[in-house]
């Protein structure tokens, strides 16, 4: 079952983690977010197994932020097997990288992201993004 409040943040890097649960609790503050530091913790966390494995501690999250320079498991084969899972291909995924090669994004556009973001990024601009992929909400 999907938490509709629910977001996962994968990132390794500390700063990037500390700015980006800053910049999500002031765009929303409402919502639910769990941080990952590597692609096989991902993995772990989107399919509840291991440390994970509890869905009422970790519930399904209703969309990812993804890094795409991971550690273990690189972003892009996290983002090809969620969409090679049944129960995850829907799962709305935004690139939150500082990856600006043009060859990174047209990967993971050819996966089905909903967007692709370089760091560093706005409070409002996360509340964009929340907005539209997790609430369905036009940009105004």
């Amino acid at each position: 079952m999907m938490d509709e409040e629910h977001i996962l943040v994968v990132e390794d890097n500390p700063d990037d983690v500390y700015f980006a649960r800053r910049a999500l609790r002031n765009a929303a503050p409402d919502v639910t977010v769990a941080f990952v530091h590597d692609g096989q913790a991902a993995l772990e966390y989107l399919h509840g197994v291991g440390p994970f494995a509890d869905r009422g501690v970790h519930p399904l999250p209703a969309m990812v932020f993804l890094d795409l320079k991971l550690p273990y498991v690189h972003g892009l084969s996290v983002l090809e097997a969620i969409r090679a899972d049944p129960e995850l291909q829907r799962l709305p995924v935004v690139v939150l990288t500082s990856s600006e090669e043009q060859r990174d994004r047209t990967r993971a556009e050819a996966l089905g992201i909903q967007d692709y973001v370089v760091k560093p990024v706005r409070p409002e601009a996360l509340r964009a993004l929340i907005d539209v992929h997790l609430r369905g909400r036009r940009p105004e």
